[in-house]
């Protein structure tokens, strides 16, 4: 009996050190990879799985986000808007992810994890293409919706820059509690396209933002009564130190390569789960 725990929870180590990893590399990806962590690792459900992923996503963003704080690139007044909408909007997803089949939320999961692969892949290239053209590029871009102020270096607030952000936080709470995802996956791509915030400052926004609504989420999961157990603390403790370990490797890595590399994974476990879905 005792091996075998101790084999389950060295399991749940690593699996959550992996994706604390890729969440403190990339700001987004990281939290996508918790659920198929839990079901294929483990051998959770999607629903059961949901909020103990949360609670390891949203501890590993709330240690990533304080790096970001420190260095004042959090732009903590939209992350509390979108974190704020985002937790109304994720009880709802939770109370269709328990009335959704078990099949069909592994499918949806799984289009998910597609599409961010996708995304990911594409702007990794995209990245690549603007930095080979010295950033002539950037120059002919129309202008995104949300700015930043010059004068101050912070957001120039409008009702459209409200309402913009406010959707971004809706969507990311809503897949969260349907999904049992941090929400970076969201975020991110949305982030970077719809503002001018630098790179470092979205990756950190997008852990503030994860680190609130993951933390709404998992209350209302407790609540609910919703414990994670030994394998799910010890996935949680594990999910920490790769997110320690990330942020301080990031810097030394090509993120272009880094996003390459996890878009092509997350297609990868993606598919796996069609599989499991849908297969015989």
């Amino acid at each position: 009996m005792f091996p075998d725990f101790s084999s389950a929870s060295s399991a749940a180590a690593v699996l959550g050190a992996a994706v604390g990893l890729v969440l403190g590399l990339t700001g987004a990806g990281g939290g996508i990879f918790a659920v198929p962590a839990l079901v294929f690792g483990l051998g959770w459900g999607v629903p059961q799985a949901g909020p103990v992923a949360l609670l390891a996503v949203g501890a590993s963003a709330a240690v990533g986000s304080a790096q970001g704080l420190r260095a004042g690139i959090v732009r903590y007044r939209a992350a509390i808007l979108m974190a704020g909408i985002g937790v109304c909007m994720a009880p709802l997803g939770s109370w269709m992810a328990h009335r959704l089949p078990e099949r069909w939320l592994v499918g949806l999961f799984a289009v998910a994890m597609l599409i961010v692969a996708a995304r990911m892949y594409r702007a990794s290239r995209g990245g690549a293409a603007k930095a080979a053209d010295n950033g002539a590029a950037v120059s002919c871009a129309p202008l995104p919706p949300c700015r930043m102020d010059p004068s101050t270096g912070r957001l120039h607030w409008t009702r459209r820059v409200a309402g913009t952000l406010g959707v971004i936080g809706a969507v990311s709470g809503f897949a969260s509690g349907l999904l049992g995802v941090g929400g970076g996956f969201v975020i991110v791509p949305a982030l970077r396209r719809f503002t001018d915030i630098t790179v470092h400052g979205v990756v950190a926004t997008s852990l503030f933002v994860i680190a609130l609504i993951s933390a709404g989420t998992v209350a209302n999961a407790w609540w609910h009564g919703m414990h994670p157990g030994a394998q799910g603390w010890t996935f949680v403790v594990g999910a920490v130190a790769g997110m320690l370990f990330g942020r301080a490797l990031a810097p030394r890595l090509a993120p272009t390569r880094l996003q390459q590399i996890f878009s092509v994974l997350m297609a990868a476990v993606a598919l796996g789960m069609f599989v499991k879905a849908f297969g015989a």
